[in-house]
């Protein structure tokens, strides 16, 4: 394979720091920006990222593969979270590279509001679109902001927290892509398209094993956000550029657990190449073998098509089960082109530092990372244009 001759193996940066959700102490006056070193160039352009899905599918661990991906030794919740020495309670995350924005930030009403209009947070009449582009402009503008905050441990709406711009910008939330406006100013567009079984097998076991509901109260629960989901977060798909969907095995149908993922990857998208399993094009499937890559029963099946998604020509990429060791998954990292990997093994060991997040053992982390990895290399290749462009106008100049 063409990718294995000039890699070779190394550890990747650790994993972004999680938020905390401590009870929230008021403040009367405006949040000031964190102490990170996140400095953007003159003259520096920022990407804008979006990621669009329902709440409780995975968008914090995706996070934190990205600015992982991304290095740098500070990361965490802006201004230090609540509970450090002038924190507050804050939804935004920062690194050295990237800022990441909950677009629940831009909820029109607090949990009471909602409760006065009736309507959920889902619902894109409770969310404030227009603040929400004015906000993407100016970051993207290289300016500073003053974003409001919604807190989701009391649900009320609170002191505004300034936002600075830095090299990557990832908006994420239940609404990035109704708004065209915000869908032009961004570079890279994904959805994790949750599929109901998984999600409904996620709820028994989260809320019913862990928390004691009853059956009766999850099934309603979900009944109830399903008419709002089908109308204000679902159609966003056809926006994505990179669509993560997690579904049940096909491997075996009285299985509840294991997964199936798709990564759907559109073509034709600027700075992007899909990933592809071993011949760029083809149509493959492929049953690794048991002795280089283990895997619990029903076993593990990949494969990789060319087909058709909201009208537009996508390569899918697909893994079917889960893996018992995750150092074992280089075996099928050495077969995948376009990993946007900087050397060997770098897709399996950006899986290891994270061993412990949801995910790590089957096509979920998988996908995740190589969108993080596709999100990158998106920024190195921008990067350089616009390096090259300045380069341009500086000689034209002198």
């Amino acid at each position: 394979n063409n990718i294995t001759s000039t890699m070779k193996f190394s550890m990747t940066v650790g994993a972004l720091v999680a938020a905390t959700s401590s009870a929230f102490a008021p403040s009367s006056t405006l949040r000031g920006s964190s102490a990170l070193n996140m400095a953007l160039q003159e003259g520096q352009t920022p990407i804008v990222i979006g990621l669009a899905a329902d709440s409780g599918c995975g968008k914090s661990t995706f996070m934190r593969r990205v600015t992982s991906t991304f290095g740098g030794d500070n990361c965490g919740p802006l201004g230090g979270g609540f509970g450090s020495d002038g924190g507050w309670e804050t939804n935004t995350l920062v690194s050295d590279m990237a800022t990441v924005i909950c677009l629940d930030d831009y909820h029109l009403n607090d949990r009471e509001g909602r409760k006065v209009s009736g309507l959920t947070a889902l619902n894109t009449a409770e969310q404030k679109f227009d603040l929400m582009f004015e906000h993407v402009q100016a970051l993207k503008n290289g300016e500073t902001v003053m974003k409001p905050i919604y807190n989701h441990v009391n649900g009320t709406l609170d002191t505004p927290e300034k936002i600075e711009p830095t090299p990557v910008i990832i908006i994420e939330g239940l609404h990035p892509f109704v708004d065209e406006r915000v869908r032009e100013l961004i570079d890279f567009s994904l959805y994790l398209d949750i599929s109901p079984d998984v999600k409904l097998n996620w709820k028994i076991q989260r809320d019913m094993e862990e928390r004691g509901h009853s059956l009766e109260s999850i099934m309603a629960s979900i009944e109830a956000r399903k008419p709002d989901f089908d109308a204000y977060i679902e159609p966003q798909k056809a926006f994505a550029d990179y669509v993560i969907e997690v579904l049940p095995t096909d491997l075996d149908k009285e299985d509840k657990k294991t997964l199936k993922v798709r990564a759907i990857q559109k073509k034709g998208v600027a700075d992007f190449n899909p990933t592809y399993l071993f011949d760029e094009g083809s149509e493959i499937t492929w049953t690794p073998s048991a002795d280089k890559l283990s895997s619990p029963a029903p076993g593990i099946k990949l494969s990789y098509t060319q087909e058709e998604y909201f009208g537009n020509d996508v390569a899918v990429l697909e893994m079917d089960g889960s893996f018992d060791n995750i150092q074992e998954l280089v075996y099928v990292e050495s077969n995948l082109g376009n990993a946007n990997s900087k050397f060997y093994g770098e897709v399996t060991q950006a899986m290891l530092s994270l061993a412990d997040s949801p995910g790590s053992n089957n096509g979920t982390g998988l996908m995740q990372t190589l969108a993080a990895f596709a999100i990158r290399e998106l920024y190195n290749k921008k990067a350089a244009t616009a390096k090259l462009s300045a380069n341009k106008e500086v000689a034209a100049a002198a």
